[in-house]
């Protein structure tokens, strides 16, 4: 299966769940997975931002990507994150690390140096040709304090092991001059839940989604139904999920999407430090959210 027909659709930045004692829950991410998969998702990516990756110990990883490897049984493609600001690290980290089972590189821009273009450009084409699969760029300034330009994005384009960029930089400009100058065969992938309908509209071909651990089937079938132009079915389900959507990041991801599916019994709600759960008057928005769902 080609690399455009595995990650077209709906991923899912698989959260991590975690007991009282803050140690990783491998019993709720096996029962996580399987939600997600049941719901219809094309794909998950592992150890992303919503998978609070940068407060995990190097064990923990090894053991999560285990666990998805498992209750995925192979039935949809993997995807693995694996990035930071130290670029030797990352090569490091990428020429040891054993990506048996996951199909492509999920890569965060360099956080907390803020490089400029020509040094984020040096970073990503160093991770490229030292990576053993295919790198998806992830363009997210809101966390990174670096934003990817239209112009070092396409510059990249051109690199043989870059297949494209997950772009959540809610900037409409720019990611439409990657979508008019892009190669054909280069993916531009939403990571911003609330936009990924018009984002399609626009040509990209799916999102990496947070919202879709908890709404899999609706979420999924929203994106499947703009790609396909039914946006008249698209549309009552974005619209749906919008509140939802509001309600997740309005303290913090992954905190509200936990606290949707600790609502389900899906897991417990708690994030590591220096996350902290979601407040009262949020849960309050969560709860009446949820149970409006039920109906």
């Amino acid at each position: 299966m080609s690399l455009i027909k595995k990650f077209t659709g709906t991923g899912v930045a698989i959260i991590t769940p975690f007991k009282s004692d803050s140690t990783v829950d491998f019993a709720a991410l096996s029962k996580v997975t399987s939600h997600i998969i049941s719901g219809g998702c094309e794909y998950i990516v592992v150890l992303g931002t919503t998978g609070e990756s940068v407060t995990l110990t190097a064990e923990e990883k090894t053991g999560i990507m285990k666990c998805v490897l498992d209750a995925n049984n192979n039935r949809v493609p993997l995807m693995l994150g694996v990035g930071g600001n130290n670029t030797k690290e990352v090569v490091a980290q990428l020429q040891s690390i054993d990506t048996n089972g996951f199909s492509a590189i999920l890569s965060v821009c360099p956080y907390y140096n803020k490089p400029n273009q020509e040094g984020i450009f040096k970073h990503y084409s160093a991770v490229a040709d030292a990576s053993p699969l295919p790198i998806l760029l992830y363009n997210v300034p809101s966390r990174t304090g670096a934003n990817i330009t239209a112009e070092t994005t396409l510059k990249l384009a051109s690199h043989p092991n870059i297949f494209g960029i997950k772009e959540a930089s809610g900037n409409l400009d720019q990611c439409m001059d990657i979508l008019k100058s892009k190669p054909d065969d280069f993916m531009v992938i939403s990571g911003d839940d609330p936009f990924t309908l018009p984002y399609i509209a626009l040509g990209m071909v799916g999102v990496i989604s947070v919202v879709a651990n908890a709404y899999p089937n609706d979420y999924s079938s929203m994106v499947r139904a703009s790609i396909n132009g039914m946006f008249d079915v698209a549309r009552p389900l974005h619209y749906k999920l919008l509140q939802t959507i509001k309600n997740m990041f309005a303290d913090g991801s992954p905190g509200g999407v936990k606290a949707y599916l600790n609502m389900m019994g899906l897991c417990e709600e708690i994030v590591r430090e220096p996350l902290a759960s979601i407040g009262e008057l949020t849960r309050l928005k969560v709860k009446a959210d949820f149970e409006s769902l039920l109906k």
